[in-house]
């Protein structure tokens, strides 16, 4: 297969703001049609882990190749609205099946992979794994035995709409003779029992789908399957129909990505922005409280968080268009709403469990400016009148609640932040002020949309911008820009929010300080100077606070060195969550803050209006144009389109209209 060669640093030393970080040659290459493979050759043995999900179920997958060059799967199935006792965060039904749990395979009566099933003096059937791809679906193309006559071509993914995960074994004769391929037959079931189940009895199973023995002509092939899948009581298993079941994955998949597609001349952002959007997108499952974004990484399902996804993903989706995904946006918010209570107690950061129970363990990180800050941008940039007026008592509930938090310093208190108390944040953090000034801000330009009072809170951000500078604002580690909180004496990742906020005072010596050797790193910034632990979020802020700031060439050099990182090299395809917590899990609402570098930082689109937008583009040097095609956002279909006219002008084109502005100029857009 023809590979894509991507521009850039491929092997050799790559030089990261005063340090040298090893950058090995790429795993993965880009194929022509946008899948991402791993031609295996040396470097072995190499695992790796991948998360895929439908409406029902999620599916985990540990792949490799070991030293010989055979395969190795562990599949883990979560089943997000099967739940157990006691029913918390993390007790969905799952269950993880090993190699040596599948049916045996024989090929010409030779067993295929004997060591695993204790086959005696029987020696294994060589395996050597050729490829792996991941596009929505992984496959793995192996060849067979000693003369590799025999390809097999596996593939994995989840249902798009049933609580089933399939696993499909192709196996083709490219030899001169009939083989004779048989799978045995198998059926599976494991039941908690029934007063450990919140909803049950619930009933697992692994079963062999078409099993049997086949004489397979020369260049002809035969399939097998394995289903893994719930149900519940007294209901039917689900029948299985693969090849219905794999259409439905990819026009899921490709119906996510026609949707606001992103075009430069740069194939490795485009196709990392393409993967980010879904991942970000597949994670919501249909619950008995409605569509639910969820995390995923083996916890987080049928639940929702102040953080992931009122404040990470709702306000990308509003411009991706997708309708379950703004469904989802809609229902997390007015799950939170239903924790409004006269007396101002905070929303819970959690509501679990397909809404049955919440979890508040870190007290209040946050959450009320997370939501205002999440809803009030994706009420103005969803376009809806509609929709609007259901979340603006939620965004006027949480900024008085804020308001009443503020100190004697002006800032915002909060007990705790997104951390969750993993590193400390004082009384009053960087991140509640700055996000309750962003939400502020947008809450005035909402609150004109619905012709509604908007109390005094362009005040309220003129007063909380000072303070902020004022407060916060410090040299810190030698750098001029803030502390976290008032105790802070070492650099931390989360002097990146205000950045994104439209705070500019600091930006220099802010964005210094987040790519110096004491934050940046070879996986993007360290949550704090002096500790190895990273969680993607950070950067991702940090990614799209700096093109915001105006700081385009170094947004990019670091843009497509994490990009790199994260979709051709070691743990791929998709943004992670942390490291060492989690082991890089793919937590979802990571891939949404990618997208977001490219929709608010890259093309500078701010919200003010449901059909209007101010434009900020940051076209990087060496680019002669960039454009997102098919956004849904503001209430129309629009592309947006950025080319460069001659030196210091640029052309914007929205919906069909073209602009003159210099470059850093701010283009205010009306969408008619």
């Amino acid at each position: 297969m023809k590979m894509i060669l991507i521009k850039g640093l491929a092997a050799g030393l790559l030089l990261c703001t005063g340090s040298v970080y090893a950058q090995t040659l790429d795993r993965w290459q880009i194929a022509p049609d946008g899948s991402i493979v791993w031609n295996v050759a040396g470097h072995l043995p190499h695992t790796d882990h991948i998360e895929m999900a439908g409406k029902k179920v999620a599916l985990w997958l540990q792949y490799g190749v070991d030293s010989s060059g055979a395969s190795t799967v562990t599949r883990t199935i979560v089943f997000p609205t099967y739940r157990l006792m006691p029913n918390k965060t993390e007790t969905a039904l799952m269950y993880t099946i090993q190699d040596n749990m599948l049916p045996r395979f024989f090929i010409n009566n030779k067993l295929w992979k004997a060591d695993i099933y204790n086959g005696g003096p029987t020696k294994p059937l060589p395996e050597k794994v050729r490829s792996i791809r991941h596009m929505g679906v992984t496959s793995i193309h192996s060849t067979l035995g000693n003369d590799q006559q025999i390809i097999l071509k596996r593939a994995f993914f989840p249902s798009d709409n049933l609580p089933m995960a399939l696993e499909q074994f192709v196996f083709i004769n490219q030899g001169q003779q009939p083989a004779t391929i048989e799978m045995e037959s198998m059926q599976l079931e494991r039941s908690p029992a029934e007063s450990r189940s919140a909803n049950g009895p619930l009933y697992f199973s692994a079963r062999s789908i078409d099993a049997g023995r086949r004489e397979v002509a020369p260049g002809d092939s035969v399939r097998f399957v394995m289903a893994y899948s719930v149900r519940r009581g007294t209901e039917q298993q689900p029948a299985v129909n693969v090849s219905r079941e794999l259409a439905g994955r990819q026009a899921r998949v490709a119906g996510i990505l026609s949707l606001l597609r992103l075009e430069t001349p740069d194939t490795l952002l485009n196709t990392a922005f393409a993967f980010a959007k879904i991942r970000a997108t597949e994670s919501i499952y249909l619950t008995k409280g409605g569509y639910l974004h969820g995390p995923g990484g083996l916890r987080y399902y049928a639940a929702i968080w102040a953080n992931d996804q009122a404040e990470y993903v709702n306000p990308f989706f509003a411009f991706l268009g997708d309708s379950i995904a703004l469904n989802s946006a809609m229902n997390a918010y007015r799950w939170f709403a239903t924790y409004m209570n006269p007396d101002y107690k905070p929303i819970p950061s959690s509501i679990v469990a397909e809404g049955d129970g919440i979890w508040h363990g870190a007290k209040d990180r946050g959450d009320m400016a997370m939501i205002a800050y999440g809803a009030s941008r994706y009420a103005l940039a969803a376009g809806s009148a509609d929709s609007a007026r259901v979340l603006w008592p939620l965004i006027e509930w949480s900024l008085e609640y804020l308001r009443r938090q503020v100190n004697e310093n002006g800032v915002v208190n909060s007990n705790s932040d997104e951390l969750e108390g993993r590193f400390p944040a004082g009384k009053a953090n960087l991140n509640t002020s700055a996000l309750y000034y962003d939400a502020l801000r947008s809450a005035v330009l909402l609150a004109k949309q619905l012709q509604v009072p908007a109390r005094d809170y362009a005040q309220r951000a003129d007063v909380l911008k000072k303070n902020i500078n004022q407060f916060f604002g410090a040299t810190v580690e030698g750098f001029d820009t803030y502390r976290y909180y008032e105790e802070n004496k070492v650099l931390r990742a989360w002097i990146a929010t205000p950045l994104t906020t439209g705070l500019f005072d600091r930006k220099e010596g802010t964005i210094a300080a987040l790519f110096s050797p004491k934050l940046w790193t070879e996986d993007g910034l360290a949550s704090q100077s002096g500790d190895r632990t990273f969680w993607d979020r950070s950067t991702l802020y940090a990614l799209r606070g700096v093109f915001a700031a105006g700081e385009t060439a170094k947004a990019m050099d670091k843009l497509e060195y994490y990009s790199r990182r994260r979709l051709l090299g070691e743990h791929v395809p998709y943004p992670v969550e942390a490291y060492p917590e989690g082991n890089q899990r793919h937590l979802s609402a990571e891939s949404g803050l990618y997208c977001r570098i490219f929709t608010e930082g890259m093309f500078g689109m701010r919200p003010t209006g449901f059909n209007s937008f101010d434009c900020t583009p940051r076209l990087p040097e060496g680019w002669d144009h960039m454009a997102l095609r098919n956004i849904h956002a503001f209430g129309k279909i629009f592309d947006l389109e950025v080319k460069r006219k001659d030196k210091g002008r640029l052309i914007v084109s929205a919906n069909g209209k073209a602009y003159t502005i210099k470059e850093g100029e701010t283009l205010p857009v009306i969408l008619k």
